[in-house]
């Protein structure tokens, strides 16, 4: 790995993302795979590269991440949270920018817990008359 990094921990939903920036040329590597391998959709490679087009630094840093829980739409959103935090150490000016886009906040939106006597968190079972 580079000598010079910068780390930042992003979270959403059941998804927890490790985030490296290492100056460098653009390259985004989840998972020991490129970002055009891990994430089908342009949508979800448009979401982990937003802080950058808000930051004006695209293409100045490599991002190594490790991600692991949920689905690949709450991984998507915890790198991008990563990356985020992650760019506060590079320069603590760009925290204006990414606070108005709303990058820095973390996502308290989970799923909600089961309860008894339903069949799910608010599905309850099917009524009969008779």
């Amino acid at each position: 790995m580079a000598t010079q990094y910068y780390y930042g921990t992003g979270r959403r939903k059941s998804s927890v993302a490790r985030v490296y920036l290492m100056p460098g040329t653009g390259n985004i590597v989840i998972n020991k795979k490129n970002i055009d391998e891990y994430f089908g959709t342009d949508i979800l490679k448009m979401i982990v590269r937003q802080p950058f087009a808000v930051t004006e630094t695209e293409g100045k840093f490599d991002v190594m991440v490790n991600v692991e829980g949920g689905g690949f739409t709450g991984q998507a959103g915890a790198i991008r949270h990563g990356i985020s935090r992650a760019l506060l150490e590079v320069d603590e000016e760009m925290r204006s920018a990414l606070k108005r886009a709303g990058f820095l906040t973390r996502d308290p939106r989970m799923k909600e817990r089961k309860k008894y006597g339903l069949k799910a968190a608010r599905r309850a079972p099917q009524f009969s008359k008779r």
